[in-house]
């Protein structure tokens, strides 16, 4: 390409077929000149689509920090994202309609004591549970881990090492944090894990919920949950009471920390008092066989 366009440029510049040699120079300094602005130029192009596509692919992967809006009492929250947009990728966060279910879920980073009680309970009120375990409680409470699925509770995926999935865009690396519990979990018991999956810290992106769903997950998030994680600040039973019954929804999928002493002290108390409230237990497996958006 660029000697057909110094020929053209030299047949402009030539008389009678005879090249003005006075001419050559300028002619040269032409092409020469056009030949850099065209590098530039693409190179210009180049950057800019760069920028543009990684503009693009930090919008697509921006992680979200789950979060709730509360109204009056008893009525049920907002997300941060709509039930509707979450249902796009298998997620969700709380039932409709006005039936008072309530769907107990706990999160299990390690084991400090509380299962136990927490379990006793439950078993207390037959209440079935869902619990999210990491690889270190499968590792460091498998006792405990066969107990849930004894008494009929369901296990699901909270990660094996619990990091910020939003931030892992590699579909191998994410694969890997899931299957690595799954197999893990069927060790332990020999059966398979259920493809339930919460994202550790409530932290998401629309790229991260999609490669759970494409691995078959359902992902749950919350509509009532309360400061109970913290271990050397542990919630008074007076706040936990008025926090998980003032604001207990028909519906809700209510997020507790195993971990949290307060929440192994009064989880029999507060069982009764939802009951009391008119409120009744149901699995998650029921949440997803009714339809969660058409209950």
């Amino acid at each position: 390409m660029k000697t057909i366009i110094v020929k053209d440029i030299l047949k402009k510049v030539s008389r009678d077929g005879r090249i003005d040699k006075r001419q050559v120079v300028p002619a040269l300094l032409f092409v020469g000149a056009m030949f850099l602005l065209g590098r530039a130029a693409a190179r210009t192009y180049a950057e800019i689509s760069q920028a543009t596509g990684q503009a693009v692919s930090e919008s697509l992967q921006e992680t979200q920090n789950w979060g709730l809006g509360f109204g009056k009492e008893g009525q049920k929250p907002t997300g941060n994202v709509t039930a509707e947009e979450l249902e796009e990728y298998n997620a969700y966060f709380v039932a409709e309609g006005e039936d008072k279910f309530i769907y107990l879920t706990f999160d299990c980073g390690f084991e400090n004591g509380n299962t136990q009680p927490i379990l006793d309970a439950l078993k207390k009120h037959d209440a079935p549970a869902t619990f999210f375990v990491v690889g270190h409680y499968l590792e460091s409470a498998p006792d405990l881990v066969k107990r849930m699925v004894e008494e009929g509770h369901t296990v699901g995926n909270h990660t094996y090492h619990h990091p910020d999935m939003s931030q892992i865009f590699d579909p191998s690396s994410f694969r890997k944090e899931m299957d690595d519990v799954a197999i893990k979990f069927k060790d332990i018991t020999g059966q398979d894990l259920a493809m339930y999956y919460r994202p550790p810290q409530g932290k998401y992106s629309t790229v991260n919920l999609q490669m759970a769903k494409d691995m078959g997950y359902t992902t749950f998030f919350w509509s009532l949950a309360y400061v109970d994680w913290n271990q050397d600040s542990q919630p008074s039973h007076e706040e936990a009471f008025q926090k998980l019954t003032g604001r207990v929804h028909p519906g809700a999928i209510v997020l507790l920390h195993n971990t949290s002493k307060t929440n192994g002290e009064i989880l029999d108390e507060l069982l009764t008092k939802w009951e009391e409230m008119g409120y009744s237990f149901r699995p998650l497996s029921d949440f997803v066989k009714t339809g969660p958006l058409r209950q």
